[in-house]
């Protein structure tokens, strides 16, 4: 069975949950996609039941430190379950070349020489480029730029094992110039940084985010099936859910997803 492991819901600054990452389970192991912004992605892995030793693919969408610091840890420890001939095969991770190497260098500072052997030799990493193909976890995913505004970032999308399109659009409002792969998608994952209701609170635009109206109004126009929401301020993280939904539904009457930390999704 395919499930969608929300392992965090959160922005950058969030204190009442984690960054936003996900993981993708199915019968060849688990895809990570990004890993927070700390060490916080093993108590998150380790509570949702996934195990290291099933991560063989790491997909990290750009370098801000909410996606990007966790990566550290993931690789800390799977080296360290490398070196007890607790982890099988080899970690390919998938980013684009300035990722590569953000990681070699915090590497080369935080990491110990007995983890560091396995870079490149059991810790591949592959540069990725807008448009292309790669198979992760048995899926075969196309990588693509967002067209982001503030830093060069991908999103992916992939046919599911049922046959479903699942698009990731990244942590930045939808760019029409990815329309050629987003478009027929039957999943999206898509960040609502708030409310429109409190817009004027959170300046989402200004942080170039969408609101939940805009994100509910996006998936109805596209005419998407299931609609994912988060990478979501958490000052009303509480209520989050109910606000949420109740907003999203006055644009969107689709299947709506506005999941807390840990919830999964089966796909």
């Amino acid at each position: 069975m395919e499930k969608l492991h929300v392992l965090g819901t959160g922005f950058a600054l969030a204190t009442r949950c984690y960054n936003t990452c996900f993981a993708i389970t199915n019968d060849h192991g688990t895809l990570l996609v990004d890993a927070g912004g700390g060490n916080g992605i093993l108590r998150q892995m380790e509570d949702a039941g996934i195990g290291f030793e099933t991560v063989h693919d790491l997909f990290i969408t750009h370098a801000h430190p909410d996606h990007l610091n966790g990566v550290v840890w993931v690789l800390r420890k799977i080296m360290t379950m490398m070196n007890a001939g607790k982890y099988e095969g080899e970690l390919h991770v998938w980013c684009h070349a300035s990722v590569r190497r953000g990681i070699e260098m915090i590497g080369e500072l935080m990491l110990q020489k007995k983890m560091l052997k396995h870079m490149h030799v059991r810790v591949l990493f592959h540069d990725i480029e807008d448009g292309m193909q790669a198979k992760l976890c048995g899926y075969d995913v196309t990588f693509f730029d967002i067209g982001s505004t503030k830093l060069l970032q991908f999103g992916f999308t992939t046919t599911l094992q049922s046959g479903s399109k699942l698009t990731c659009l990244g942590d930045e409002p939808y760019n029409p110039v990815c329309e050629k792969y987003v478009a027929g998608s039957d999943w999206l994952l898509c960040e609502a940084f708030c409310l429109l209701a409190h817009a004027d609170i959170f300046k989402p635009y200004e942080k170039h985010h969408s609101t939940v109206a805009d994100a509910a109004k996006l998936a109805a126009e596209l005419e998407i099936a299931h609609l994912v929401l988060w990478h979501t301020e958490d000052r009303n993280y509480a209520n989050r859910k109910a606000l949420y939904t109740a907003e999203a539904k006055q644009h969107y009457t689709g299947d709506l997803y506005v999941p807390d930390d840990l919830e999964e999704i089966v796909l």
